[in-house]
């Protein structure tokens, strides 16, 4: 993600990779704020841009967050299709299946809030301990 970087002296502009606005030192360039994909939904693009707003984020984390708000609309539109067309539909022996929307908004959700996770945009860092890795026998425990 590229960045304009206005000359203050110059007027001229060049490209740069940097994610945070900030002033160098001698203020002689300005690095502009970033902004929100164009892919984005209007409410989910202000929302991306009130958390680059309120938090300092890193070149990475600005990629989290942006994942995270494509999580967030495309959870969004699997769930107007569900809304719409119902959770199931009749497949061509008559039996009924859940639709792909259903698959999509629930691997959103559980994206999105991974993501959010990560950025730990509340305040609270992740757990003291890592998560345990799995054993040879997951999922076949009873």
């Amino acid at each position: 993600m590229a960045f304009q970087v206005a000359m203050l002296t110059t007027g001229a502009s060049q490209q740069h990779s940097c994610a945070l606005p900030r002033l160098n030192k001698n203020l002689e360039t300005y690095v502009t704020s970033p902004k929100p994909p164009s892919h984005l939904r209007p409410p989910t693009a202000k929302w991306w841009r009130s958390v680059i707003a309120d938090f300092d984020l890193d070149p990475h984390h600005v990629r989290l967050l942006t994942l995270a708000a494509e999580a967030w609309d495309r959870g969004q539109q699997a769930r107007e299709i569900i809304e719409s067309d119902g959770m199931t539909f009749i497949d061509r022996f008559g039996s009924p299946k859940p639709r792909p929307e259903v698959a999509i908004e629930r691997d959103s959700r559980i994206g999105f809030a991974r993501l959010l996770r990560e950025l730990a945009l509340d305040g609270v860092d992740g757990p003291e301990a890592p998560r345990s890795p799995r054993t040879p026998d997951y999922g076949a425990r009873r």
